[in-house]
C-alpha cells in the first residue's frame, strides 16, 4: 500500500485532505504540531479526525514557536482580530509555519519511504497567508528534492495540495461526500477554555460562510450560543 504523510491541524481543510488521501488508496501517516499555538484544542480535534477517517498512525511533533512569537497565535500579548479588521497579511500569520511543517513532513516521508505529502493549503477562501499560495508549494517541491536523497536517486516528492483552487463550500461538499464528520474539527483562532469557537475571527468567518454556501448544517460549537 502506497504511503503518504498528511499534515493534520484538526481543522476543516486538513480533515478533508486526509479523507481525500485515504480515498486515493494511501496509507496515511498523519502529522500534527504542538507549536505553542493559542488554539491548542486543535490537537485534540486532530486526534479525533485521524481516528474517524482511519489514519495509519498519528504523530504530534512538539516545537516552540513562542520563542520568537510574531503572531497572535503564538504571542498572548497580540490580540486575535475580528474578521473585518484583518487587512493584508494578518497578525494571525505564523512566520514560515508551512515551510517548517513541510520540512518536518519531508523528513518523516524520507524515513517512511513515502513520496507523497498532503497539505490543506488553499488560495481561494483563505486569510492571505503567503505560505498557502501555489508559488510556495511549487517551490517547496524542488527544495524537498534538493535537500534529500531524492536528488541523488533521481526522483521527486509530490507535494499534494488538492484544495488549492477550491472554495470553502466546495471543500465542505467534497468532505461530506467522503464521510468527514466536521463536528470533530475546529477552525477557530481564539477558542474559549472549553474549546468553543469565538465566531468572530477570520477563520470562523470563512468556516461559517463555507457551510452556509455549501448548504450543509454548521456543526461548530460557538461560545455564547
Amino acid at each position: 500500500m502506497k504511503k503518504a504523510v498528511v499534515l493534520l491541524s484538526g481543522g476543516l481543510d486538513s480533515a478533508t485532505v486526509l479523507a481525500m488521501a485515504k480515498s486515493e488508496g494511501f496509507a496515511c501517516h498523519a502529522l500534527s504540531f504542538d507549536y505553542g499555538q493559542r488554539h491548542l484544542c486543535e490537537l485534540e480535534a486532530a486526534d479525533r479526525v485521524a481516528r474517524q477517517i482511519g489514519a495509519e498512525c498519528h504523530k504530534t511533533v512538539k516545537i516552540d514557536l513562542r520563542l520568537w512569537g510574531g503572531s497572535a497565535l503564538t504571542d498572548d500579548s497580540l490580540a486575535v482580530p475580528d474578521a473585518e479588521e484583518s487587512k493584508g497579511i494578518p497578525i494571525t500569520y505564523v512566520p514560515a509555519r508551512n515551510l517548517i511543517f513541510l520540512s518536518f513532513a519531508t523528513a518523516y516521508a524520507e524515513v517512511l519511504g513515502a513520496r507523497d505529502i498532503f497539505i490543506g493549503v488553499n488560495s481561494v477562501d483563505y486569510s492571505g497567508y503567503p505560505d498557502c499560495r501555489p508559488a510556495f508549494i511549487e517551490s517547496f517541491r524542488e527544495t524537498a528534492r534538493l535537500g534529500t536523497r531524492a536528488v541523488d536517486e533521481g526522483w521527486s516528492y509530490r507535494i499534494n495540495a488538492p484544495l488549492q483552487n477550491m472554495s470553502k463550500a466546495e471543500i465542505i461538499r467534497a468532505g461530506v461526500r467522503l464521510g468527514v464528520d466536521y463536528s470533530l474539527t475546529t477552525s477557530c483562532y481564539n477558542p474559549d477554555s472549553e474549546g468553543r469557537s469565538c465566531g468572530k475571527c477570520a477563520s470562523c468567518a470563512l468556516r461559517s460562510a463555507g457551510f452556509r454556501e455549501a448548504g450543509v448544517p454548521d456543526p461548530t460549537r460557538y461560545a455564547g450560543r
